[in-house]
């Protein structure tokens, strides 16, 4: 039987007999739409070096962020979507990041390189070319080009 099959997302409908959860027609799926927004975090007294570097370093161009969250933080626009940058306490570093496909791979991991960034070489996926880069706050970036 469904595992969806006793909770609320079924209503008042028959109950789902389905042994594959996949196929299951009563679960209400999500619609998504597309990706709004990354954050990211800074620490506090680095915020404003973060929109520095976001701005004159990557070549975002910051866009209006409402005074509605109590909190300091900074928004830009990446192909579309935005990045927001908030603060927090410093974290380890792990293998959380976020991907940006970009027109030129090689020549993005050239200009980072020369900026004095970290490059962290990914394991090669077929029909991509991508690297991440460490910003100077702590944050992952993966930037990559599909082939053909």
């Amino acid at each position: 039987m469904c595992r969806y099959a006793n909770e609320k997302l079924h209503g008042s409908l028959s109950i789902c007999t389905s042994a594959y959860t996949h196929i299951c027609t009563f679960k209400k799926m999500i619609s998504f739409k597309r990706i709004d927004h990354i954050h990211i975090c800074v620490p506090p007294e680095r915020l404003e070096e973060a929109r520095t570097f976001y701005a004159d370093i990557i070549g975002l161009t910051e866009k209006y962020r409402p005074d509605v969250f109590g909190r300091p933080g900074h928004w830009f626009d990446v192909g579309g979507i935005e990045l927001h940058i908030g603060v927090e306490a410093p974290l380890p570093r792990s293998i959380r990041h976020s991907a940006f496909e970009v027109a030129d791979v090689k020549a993005a991991k050239a200009y980072l390189e020369s900026k004095g960034l970290e490059i962290v070489y990914e394991p090669v996926i077929p029909g991509r070319e991508r690297f991440s880069f460490i910003d100077p706050f702590g944050n992952r970036m993966e930037l990559l080009e599909f082939e053909g």
